[in-house]
């Protein structure tokens, strides 16, 4: 690399000013400073590509290793699952031509709960609504009326 110093660089500002002289010499370090800036951008912008280039090339290594690893365990998987079939239809098969897989005692038939799942459960036990004075049925507005219509007095 070129080693300029501070001595150097007056010695290139002496000679600068006497050969172009007082006046255009502010100008022609504008127009230096510029061309320095867009020289120091450019080789900014290829280093940032050099960089992008071999951080994707990083990625496409661990895509290709994540990708084989996938493959392993997707195929690990099938043998397993292939064997797994194999198991179970050997043991799923009755050892006596009578019984049926329905009267099978270790799997019994699916029963409904017979929940009633249109009735919604509150969260606050009725015990602790009827204490605190919570209203736990509500009226309809015709019901309202009529329960607290004043009563008719006979004359």
């Amino acid at each position: 690399m070129i080693d300029i110093g501070v001595t150097k660089l007056a010695i290139i500002g002496a000679i600068a000013l006497l050969v172009i002289g007082p006046e255009k010499l502010p100008g022609l370090a504008k127009t230096a400073g510029t061309l320095l800036g867009r020289a120091r951008r450019y080789v900014a912008d290829v280093k940032d590509e050099v960089n992008r280039s071999m951080e994707l090339d990083e990625l496409r290594k661990v895509k290709d290793t994540v990708e084989n690893a996938a493959r392993e365990v997707e195929s690990s998987i099938q043998t397993s699952a292939a064997d797994f079939e194999k198991n179970w239809t050997e043991g799923s098969e009755p050892a006596s031509g009578s019984l049926s897989s329905a009267m099978d005692p270790l799997f019994p038939e699916y029963k409904h709960p017979r929940k009633k799942w249109r009735v919604r459960q509150s969260a606050t036990p009725r015990w602790y609504k009827a204490r605190s004075g919570v209203r736990t049925n509500a009226l309809s507005g015709a019901a309202r009326v009529a329960r607290f219509r004043p009563t008719r007095l006979s004359r």
